[in-house]
């Protein structure tokens, strides 16, 4: 394509054509990446594993199985019933987010099979006014364990949020309780809830429903807690230890279960799933669907052979 063109008056300078922007800079080891081997690797730098902000659709593709995702609860969308105005007017910030993201919230909430166990997974979107926990954030979650009840599935919910919609004041926080109460009836139902926990997750979602999982999964790096690092600080009046309030410090002090990198999430899920899941497992055997003696052991999940070693 040329940069300049002729024409009657004479030379006259052209718009040079857009060109991809293919690569970026890792901001974890510095090195250049090519953004679709970036993409192949789930958006892990291959070097030093920094993993890099995906979008909800990126982690419905890589947890459920190809084609099983159906969403639903899509046309919930937050109301400004207080009227709220800052810089600028909440309807206002509403309108731009659902331009921006092309999604009428902070949730995406679906059902699907993972590894060809149904399940039903929720992925906060931080683009959509930074994730924040809203009256319909609060209801799209209580409505996903509805279903999860409903169909007997494990719950999945991965969280990334900077916390409460202070724009929707006491109403948002009263999403905290909510959806606890709401869990409990998961585990009342004998349903087990994992927990995936991104960067960031912060505020009132860490303080509520991230970290009520029966298994609370972080991944490598991310920014974990309540209050910022600075507040705290000032609060305090001393320094923080390095690496506070990621992921690795979490594990390390308790708070967190596991670490895992999101190339290997759902094998990693989907093992945890085969011990929550057990009683399944056993329905299984005695209908004849799965045969522990005549399987290789490398075939045999941990849970199942533990059962099969009972029984012999």
């Amino acid at each position: 394509m040329a940069w300049f063109k002729r024409n009657a008056q004479g030379i006259i300078s052209q718009k040079k054509k857009d060109i991809p922007d293919l690569w970026l800079k890792c901001p974890g080891c510095s090195e250049i990446i090519y953004k679709l081997e970036l993409e192949r690797n789930a958006n892990v730098c291959a070097l030093c594993s920094h993993h890099f902000r995906i979008q909800t659709e990126g982690y419905v593709k890589l947890l459920l199985d190809a084609g099983t995702s159906a969403e639903f609860n899509e046309e919930i969308s937050s109301v400004d019933f207080l009227k709220f105005r800052a810089k600028k007017k909440y309807s206002d910030q509403i309108k731009a987010a659902i331009k921006k993201t092309g999604k009428k919230s902070a949730l995406l909430s679906t059902r699907g099979k993972m590894n060809s166990r149904p399940v039903v997974l929720c992925v906060m979107d931080f683009s959509f006014i930074g994730g924040s926990m809203g009256s319909v954030v609060g209801e799209k979650i209580s409505l996903a364990i509805d279903v999860a009840i409903k169909e007997k599935s494990p719950l999945i919910l991965i969280s990334a949020s900077g916390g409460a919609r202070m724009m929707e004041g006491a109403v948002s926080l009263m999403q905290m309780a909510k959806t606890a109460a709401k869990l409990a009836l998961l585990a009342k139902a004998g349903l087990p809830y994992v927990s995936i926990l991104t960067d960031p997750t912060t505020g009132g979602v860490t303080a509520s429903y991230a970290m009520l999982g029966d298994v609370n999964i972080a991944e490598p790096g991310a920014l974990i807690g309540f209050a910022g690092p600075r507040v705290i600080k000032q609060t305090i009046g001393e320094d923080l230890p390095d690496g506070f309030q990621r992921s690795e410090f979490l594990l390390q002090h308790g708070f967190v279960d596991a670490i895992f990198s999101r190339t290997v999430m759902k094998e990693e899920i989907s093992k945890i799933l085969d011990v929550f899941c057990k009683d399944e497992i056993d329905a299984s055997e005695r209908n004849g669907l799965v045969d522990v003696k005549n399987m290789d052991a490398a075939e045999i999940s941990p849970a199942v052979e533990m059962d099969a070693e009972k029984k012999n």
